[in-house]
């Protein structure tokens, strides 16, 4: 992707691994950060998908030192609400998006439905990768995850709370799972790792059961 060097992005950051990895590698490949955008759910207190509370993505927006946007919306909205932050952030400057989808040609093809719509160029960097590449990639250059949801149908409960190591990775595809949680088997918390100004502080206030869903609820420390 030469042709994007030195281009500013914005960036779909979900609060885990393969949103980071796929930053990373942008910057890497010589492209600027210049926003975060996450979809929060306006009707609770956590982001869509990865259930991170505002407290804690600002606190990692800190220390990536990107600015972050919380694109407030229903389901019924999703859309239109990303696309306005998407075009927020191409009025500021913004030519690309990165998304870090691997291989699902339906997210590929939202994300550049949306990019579309707004004049930006969608970028991802993690395109038809093999997943055990990625994620053995994602822990080998240094960044830590906590596993945060687990699809209890999926994988067992006890995967919650585990940090992501290569150990735990082919433990999870020993069960059966996507060792990269692709298909939602499982999400992550990134809490450190060469983006990050340092390590960020957090607790784990209580384990759910939402549905089919483990969930662990973690709060900052700061």
């Amino acid at each position: 992707m030469d042709d994007l060097r030195g281009k500013r992005f914005l960036a779909s950051y979900s609060g885990g691994k393969d949103s980071i990895l796929a930053i990373y590698r942008a910057i890497n490949a010589g492209l600027e950060p210049m926003g975060l955008a996450t979809a929060y759910k306006s009707d609770a207190l956590y982001s869509w998908f990865h259930g991170m509370s505002e407290d804690l993505l600002q606190i990692a927006s800190e220390s990536l030192a990107i600015p972050l946007t919380l694109i407030r919306t229903t389901g019924v909205e999703y859309n239109v609400n990303f696309e306005k932050a998407m075009t927020n952030a191409k009025n500021a400057g913004a030519e690309v998006c990165v998304f870090g989808d691997i291989d699902l040609e339906g997210h590929f093809a939202w994300c550049t439905e949306r990019c579309d719509s707004v004049g930006l160029l969608p970028y991802f960097p993690l395109k038809n990768e093999d997943r055990k590449n990625v994620v053995y990639e994602f822990i080998d250059a240094g960044f830590s995850a906590i596993i945060k949801i687990v699809d209890t149908t999926r994988l067992p409960e006890e995967f919650l709370g585990q940090t992501l190591t290569r150990d735990v990775v082919n433990d999870i595809e020993k069960h059966g799972a996507d060792i990269c949680g692709e298909n939602g088997e499982y999400h992550t918390f990134v809490f450190d790792g060469p983006l990050f100004s340092g390590k960020i502080p957090f607790a784990v206030k209580e384990r759910l059961v939402m549905d089919k869903y483990a969930v662990l609820n973690i709060q900052s420390c700061v």
